[in-house]
């Protein structure tokens, strides 16, 4: 069971991932959680170094969809600046949301990944729908009060994870 919370990739930042290693992969799709791993959540507007990334993105024709659990009008206000599209109400860890974009892109699952800041959520999800996983560091230190009770569970998750998969480690960038 606890192999459902292991992440393929362990990466300080969604940013630090490489287009060009990407594009090396065969991945068409990144699909992002949106709050703390896209974006803070409490700072809808992105930043620099977002807009550089996306750009990069773009430029070895990779799209990204975001993949959230709040609701449409938070994240299609979240995410007005930036053109993205996105799936709402995913119900991670169910694979609903990330199934849903396979589908609607027509994509098979080697040609995605799915970044996330929260073991309970986003890698769950991505393992339950078999899609490779990229765990970050949450942007920020802070949490929605709603994330406080999922960072405490990881914690004891994590003790299992590192008794079980002791090469688990972070690294600058996916395939390091």
């Amino acid at each position: 069971m606890i192999s459902k919370f292991k992440p393929t990739w362990m990466i300080p930042m969604i940013y630090n991932i490489s287009p060009v290693k990407l594009e090396d992969m065969g991945i068409k799709y990144v699909f992002t959680d949106l709050d703390n791993t896209l974006i803070p959540w409490n700072n809808p507007y992105g930043t620099p170094q977002l807009r550089n990334w996306l750009n990069n993105l773009s430029k070895h024709n990779i799209e990204l969809v975001v993949i959230s659990n709040n609701k449409r009008s938070r994240v299609k206000k979240a995410l007005e600046m930036l053109d993205l599209d996105f799936i709402s109400r995913s119900l991670k860890p169910f694979p609903n949301g990330i199934n849903k974009a396979l589908k609607k892109y027509h994509l098979n699952k080697k040609q995605v990944i799915m970044v996330g800041d929260q073991l309970l959520t986003d890698v769950w999800a991505s393992n339950n729908a078999g899609v490779r996983s990229v765990l970050v560091k949450p942007l920020i230190e802070t949490d929605a009060w709603n994330t406080k009770p999922n960072r405490f569970i990881e914690k004891k998750i994590w003790k299992k994870l590192n008794k079980k998969y002791v090469d688990l480690k972070w690294q600058e960038d996916i395939n390091d």
